[in-house]
């Protein structure tokens, strides 16, 4: 555990001036960072120290979180309780979309919540009835079905495959069951998706998993067609952009060869867009990028824009296979959660927003292309819009110590040497710029320099 963590929280010097702070490293100059309270964001009553050794005593210790307390946010910035700024390049990972405090958000949840909160799925709801209709509309499906999260959609995603091999064929004996998944694939934490998540280390704890799980190297196109067209595969998952595995895309060539042997074998293609749809790579729907669509789609993460929210969007074919009854849940697709989504929807779906991200996105590999690329650490910078990876030959987790001590915030993927930066959608040129500037500022960070 390093300085930074939380056996070693940081100290304010004197309760009026915020910027004086430590956190067991000195930060460099970091580039005059303000850090004053402004005009949004009042120190909160309760300090960060306080509310981290509560979290030691009260919660189950399954984060290694920073010793960062988030008290409030606004657009792309968010403040600790004793008001230092931070510029936020996480989004929640990849939540959202829409920055902190959008105010059409804020009216969407707000009146709805003076209307009608819960009912259940017992009952219809207009809300609901309306995002469904407005996600088909958009989208390759014919129908969906809502959860509370992304695993939660994979699970039911990997019930609807079952299924419909089941409704497909009726008279064989041994139904199709098993499914493909792909190295450095990340899918969710429940028992199913976690079966489908390549990385031992989230797996492992909780073994035995779901059966009759085979991974493949992501981009092999002659094995996943060698393996798709042996009859036994129920479906395949895939994510047309990997977030935990490393920010790797997929080839055109590798999505349609999937495509072309699951219509061949009867097997079902399922694109994980939990992180990289709804917008993040300047598409609505990141498939769409290479012009190849799946049989079912999850999404989760930025639908609600930070609320609750998975959902599986399927075609007629897979929506005929389930019955009433065969799955379901208590909370999703609750009127308030959708009628947020409703809101998110409606501005990320639009022409001119996912331009933006497109432009926004280019521009910013090309900014840390040129400040970044001549740094001997720095492999790689790429990803499509605003789902960015910077890959080191060393562990990133020194520099986005030493970036969020000098007021950016960012995190890992891959095996710990990707920066992942997925800022929300809305973030300016200049704001890109600034965080550009800081992660040159903290490079040397990576040699052990603080």
């Amino acid at each position: 555990m390093t300085s930074l963590q939380l056996l070693n929280p940081p100290v304010f010097a004197g309760k009026r001036n915020p910027r004086v702070w430590t956190t067991g490293v000195t930060p460099r100059g970091c580039l005059n960072v303000d850090v004053r309270a402004g005009d949004q964001k009042v120190p909160a009553a309760v300090g960060s120290q306080e509310v981290m050794e509560a979290e030691k005593r009260v919660m189950v210790g399954t984060y290694n979180r920073p010793p960062v307390v988030i008290a409030s946010g606004k657009g792309c910035k968010l403040y600790d309780p004793e008001g230092r700024e931070y510029l936020d390049l996480m989004s929640g990972i990849a939540v959202n979309a829409l920055g902190h405090g959008d105010p059409d958000w804020i009216r969407a949840v707000t009146e709805q919540a003076h209307v009608l909160t819960h009912v259940s799925n017992v009952y219809y709801s207009i809300p609901q009835v309306e995002l469904a209709k407005r996600l088909v509309a958009c989208s390759f499906a014919d129908r969906v079905f809502f959860s509370n999260s992304g695993t939660e959609a994979n699970e039911a995603a990997i019930k609807f495959a079952r299924k419909f091999q089941r409704f497909s064929n009726p008279v064989k004996k041994e139904p199709t069951t098993e499914i493909i998944s792909f190295t450095n694939s990340f899918h969710g934490r429940t028992m199913g998706s976690v079966a489908l998540t390549s990385k031992e280390h989230y797996r492992s704890p909780f073994e035995p998993l779901m059966p009759g799980v085979t991974f493949l190297d992501y981009g092999n196109v002659q094995a996943a067609r060698k393996l798709i067209k042996s009859g036994k595969i129920a479906a395949v998952f895939v994510e047309p952009i990997q977030g935990e595995g490393g920010i790797n895309s997929a080839t055109k060539e590798f999505l349609q060869s999937l495509r072309g042997a699951c219509d061949d074998s009867g097997s079902l293609l399922v694109f994980d867009e939990v992180q990289c749809g709804l917008g993040r790579t300047g598409y609505l729907w990141a498939h769409e990028a290479y012009g190849v669509f799946p049989d079912i789609m999850t999404l989760a993460k930025p639908l609600a824009g930070g609320l609750p929210i998975g959902a599986v969007l399927v075609t007629e074919k897979v929506a005929a296979s389930m019955k009433y009854g065969e799955h379901g849940s208590t909370f999703a697709g609750g009127p308030l959660i959708c009628n947020a989504a409703l809101a998110v929807l409606d501005k990320i779906s639009k022409p001119e927003f996912l331009k933006s991200v497109s432009e926004k996105g280019q521009y910013f590999k090309e900014v840390l292309t040129k400040k970044l690329g001549t740094n001997p650490h720095v492999r790689e910078v790429r990803g499509l819009g605003l789902i960015v990876g910077v890959e080191l030959d060393v562990s990133a987790s020194p520099l986005v110590d030493a970036c969020r001590n000098c007021g950016l915030l960012i995190i890992t993927a891959g095996k710990g040497n990707v920066l992942r930066l997925v800022p929300p959608l809305i973030i300016s040129k200049p704001e890109l710029e600034h965080a550009a500037e800081i992660l040159l500022e903290c490079l040397p960070a990576l040699d052990g320099s603080t």
